[in-house]
């Protein structure tokens, strides 16, 4: 089942919102290739953070 509107799996609930967003972005993306939920839940969040985490050590180079 994809996720929308404030609609996410209950593992992102203590996610800051920007996190979560993207990872339910990524989630449902996976979701459409695998038709795996849990797959989908897990890498969307670790997926999430990665993408965050690259974009926050890019500001600090820069």
């Amino acid at each position: 089942m994809p996720w929308y509107n404030g609609d996410y799996p209950p593992s992102y609930k203590n996610q800051p919102k920007k996190i979560r967003d993207k990872a339910v972005e990524i989630a449902n993306e996976v979701l459409k290739t695998t038709g795996n939920e849990g797959e989908a839940i897990a890498t969307g969040l670790k997926q999430a953070r990665l993408h965050f985490a690259k974009e926050k050590a890019a500001k600090i180079k820069d």
